[in-house]
């Protein structure tokens, strides 16, 4: 995405599109890294075509997904495929840790929810490996990307505070932690903030993309998430009334904070405290988001030899069907693994003796009000948890496009929803990275006021049984 941001003006272009296609070799799940680097260079060339005459851009910055990184030597050459938080090593890993570190003395000293994907947990199934064993340097894969491209390598504060090894008081390693676990944080470059240089683009990587240098890279929030709750066009920064929900394959809801909630009962409740820009603490939980719907869509098209039912014509019939006549817990980890979802959304539903969804319409219905049901809870205990009024919850992401999501969370939850911007990670990075080149000021305040008067922004109010959606959530947490 190529940004173009200064007073008053906000706007994104799509320079390029490219796949994301983990491999499975030998019974693991891999992300193919190289894969997505040739896709950066790819963008960076296209962006460079886009720029007005002899224009050169003016920074880049790095998002992704979380926990997940790869393993390097002391040359700096990757040791093997960046391992997908997907993929079964982690069985038994939280279970293992909870021996070491009772898990309330864990989430104490790094306020992070209970997930078996954890980097924590992966660098435990990786102990006594001999990738491990030979790693000097560990990067999160965005700051993998930033080291091919510049050379220089360094840690960004909000992807890190998703490993478990952060303390969320201090911004800091924990290094009891580390020390308990036997993690030898050497392995991590320095802390970057959002904001800091992160080097410059590489002569090779200009040449190979056709820019002129010199082309500063600049951190940003890298987790994904962290840079669309920046994006988020709430009045004012963590002292707002608004909860956020962040959707795309995951959906994260909660409140945006100045200081992390480390109770018991924010950990029986599976809450994290995620770092974010500016100093704030995104106080959310993980829902499984738009991923089961995916990966209905992906059986759909290839059990009909790619000519599956359209997502457009879907929705439009999932809006006449009946409404929370189904509902699954959308937080079970049984719909974390990659295929035959269909099959496991009726066997949820069946299991729990509601009636199985008859066609593909259904299914999608039973997907979207149980994900609603979830985006209500979410923003029910974090009003709970964090003892902060919500008046209006922003729903940004993919989802944001996803009308009939919108209208069921506004109705679930019994608040206004604002969705949009879309695009909310790509402007988070943007609007960091611009500020950092001086070419915007102030705060995140200044920067959502940008966002609300320049992007495009629907309004939804709760309508409907409210009820129903209280007899549905009694339903699914028995």
């Amino acid at each position: 995405m190529v940004g173009t941001a200064g007073p008053g003006t906000l706007r994104l272009r799509e320079a390029h599109r490219f796949p994301n296609r983990p491999v499975r070799v030998g019974g693991t799940l891999y992300w193919d890294v190289l894969a997505l680097y040739r896709g950066v260079l790819d963008g960076l060339r296209a962006a460079g075509r886009l720029l007005p005459g002899p224009g050169r851009l003016a920074s880049v910055g790095i998002d992704s997904w979380a926990v997940d990184h790869g393993l390097l030597d002391a040359s700096g050459t990757l040791l093997g495929n960046p391992v997908h938080y997907r993929d079964g090593r982690t069985a038994g890993a939280a279970e293992r840790a909870a021996a070491v570190m009772p898990a309330e003395e864990l989430y104490a000293a790094t306020g992070l929810q209970h997930q078996p994907f954890n980097t924590l947990h992966q660098l435990l199934a990786a102990r006594g490996t001999p990738v491990l064993a030979a790693a000097r340097h560990l990067l999160l894969i965005p700051d993998l990307i930033a080291y091919w491209l510049t050379g220089e390598m360094g840690t960004e504060l909000t992807n890190a505070s998703t490993t478990q090894l952060v303390d969320p008081r201090t911004g800091d390693w924990s290094r009891p932690v580390a020390e308990a676990f036997g993690v030898d944080l050497s392995l991590f470059p320095p802390l970057r903030r959002p904001g800091d240089p992160a080097g410059e683009l590489s002569a090779e990587v200009l040449r190979e993309c056709g820019l002129t240098g010199p082309v500063p890279v600049t951190a940003v929030g890298s987790h994904d998430t962290a840079s669309a709750v920046a994006a988020v066009p709430a009045q004012g920064r963590g002292d707002g009334r608004f909860a956020y929900v962040a959707t795309g394959t995951w959906s994260l809801a909660g409140v945006e904070l100045d200081a992390p909630v480390l109770t018991e009962a924010s950990r029986a409740a599976n809450f994290t405290n995620e770092l974010g820009v500016d100093g704030t603490v995104r106080h959310l939980r993980n829902v499984m988001g738009l991923w089961p719907l995916q990966e209905c869509l992906r059986a759909w098209e290839s059990g009909a030899g790619g000519r599956g039912p359209r997502l457009e014509t879907l929705l439009r019939r999932a809006a006449k069907a009946p409404p929370l006549r189904s509902v699954v817990d959308a937080g079970d980890p049984g719909f974390l693994a990659p295929g035959r979802m269909p099959e496991r959304v009726a066997e949820a539903c069946r299991r729990t003796g509601q009636p199985v969804p008859r066609d593909p319409a259904e299914t999608v219905r039973c997907v979207l009000d149980s994900l609603a049901l979830a985006h209500r809870r979410a923003v029910a205990d974090a009003r709970r948890l964090s003892d902060r009024e919500v008046a209006v919850v922003h729903l940004v992401g993919g989802g944001a496009r996803n009308e009939l999501l919108c209208r069921l969370t506004a109705d679930a939850c019994g608040l206004p929803v604002v969705a949009g911007p879309a695009e909310a990670a790509a402007l988070g990075n943007v609007l960091v990275q611009a500020r950092a080149a001086g070419a915007l000021h102030g705060g995140l305040a200044g920067l959502r006021s940008l966002v609300r008067s320049t992007q495009p922004l629907r309004h939804h109010g709760p309508m409907g049984d409210r009820d129903a959606w209280r007899r549905a959530e009694a339903a699914v947490c028995g």
